[in-house]
């Protein structure tokens, strides 16, 4: 305890070093909780890769003083220091770093490393994409406590003009039935209640686990074999190319009569493309919608 208030008052004096001479910002995080800077963020410790890249995409890159390990991108983040991971996080590390605002995933990092945080009277902005438009959404935000809203706002259109582009294209194709593969052993998918769910839904296909409980359900080889779908989709370490096999997938070619497999529509998607709710997304979106087009095309005619 007296090593937690040693650290709780470090912080304080961080915060209250300066007199703020801008007015006060406000945003709600995506916890539904308002999150309040005198003046515009300068020191940023981000507590999650896909917050370092928003906090990039918003235009307050250089403001990141501090992120979890995998906060590779842009290139430009592999030099920022290093507090953690998002079940360890090097608390004297964060304090002595001096932020002003401290962004964590609201359902990533642990729960019992919260309550610490907070007991440090650090400003802190809880950051979960839920749906697409939520990235757009939180570039916004973000720029706002970064005093960066022109080049946030830039992002974010961008952004939202690449899904609207995808979706005006794909949407209406005919449907494919899909499952994605989030993990082999223990074989488990997603439900509806998340981004790339969406994503499926945006290229014309049908999530064929999305009724599922709860958002990363495990299931059973028969149940993919009695839903049979259209195509197979798993997430990669970097990008496929079509001729390369997809050791996560193999598992399925035994099953010769599962349409996916007798199509040859056994996909792979660089994993940070579709499991990071970021600008990126359009990226991984677009590869999607390139697959099932090809699954479509693969079909008897």
């Amino acid at each position: 305890m007296k090593r937690l208030a040693a650290i709780a008052c470090l912080a304080m004096s961080a915060i209250f070093a300066t007199t703020p001479a801008h007015a006060a910002i406000t945003v709600t995080d995506d916890s539904g909780a308002p999150v309040t800077l005198d003046r515009p963020a300068a020191r940023v410790v981000s507590l999650a890769p896909h917050v370092t890249e928003l906090l990039f995409a918003a235009g307050g890159g250089a403001r990141v003083v501090g992120a979890v390990t995998y906060s590779d991108y842009p290139k430009e983040a592999q030099a920022i220091p290093r507090v953690g991971d998002n079940k360890a996080l090097d608390l004297e590390r964060i304090v002595a770093l001096h932020p002003d605002l401290i962004v964590v995933w609201r359902h990533g990092n642990a729960a019992r490393q919260m309550d610490r945080l907070k007991a440090l009277n650090i400003p802190i902005y809880f950051s979960e994409p839920r749906h697409l438009d939520d990235i757009a959404t939180s570039i916004d935000k973000l720029g706002a406590l970064l005093g960066t809203q022109a080049s946030a706002h830039a992002a974010a259109d961008t952004f939202t003009r690449d899904i609207a582009q995808l979706r005006a294209r794909y949407a209406q194709q005919p449907p494919v039935s899909v499952f994605y593969q989030v993990w082999d052993d223990p074989l488990m998918t997603l439900n509806r209640d998340n981004v790339f769910d969406e994503v499926i839904a945006l290229c014309g296909g049908i999530n064929v686990f999305a009724a599922e409980t709860p958002r990363v359900p495990t299931i059973s080889t028969e149940a993919v074999l009695a839903a049979n779908p259209e195509a197979i989709v798993t997430a990669t370490p970097g990008a496929t190319k079509p001729d390369r096999p997809l050791p996560a997938l193999e598992r399925w070619r035994r099953w010769t009569s599962l349409t996916a497999v007798s199509r040859g529509n056994l996909f792979g998607i660089d994993g940070d493309l579709i499991n990071r709710p970021t600008p990126r997304l359009a990226l991984g979106a677009a590869q999607l919608c390139r697959d099932l087009q090809t699954a479509r095309e693969r079909r008897p005619k």
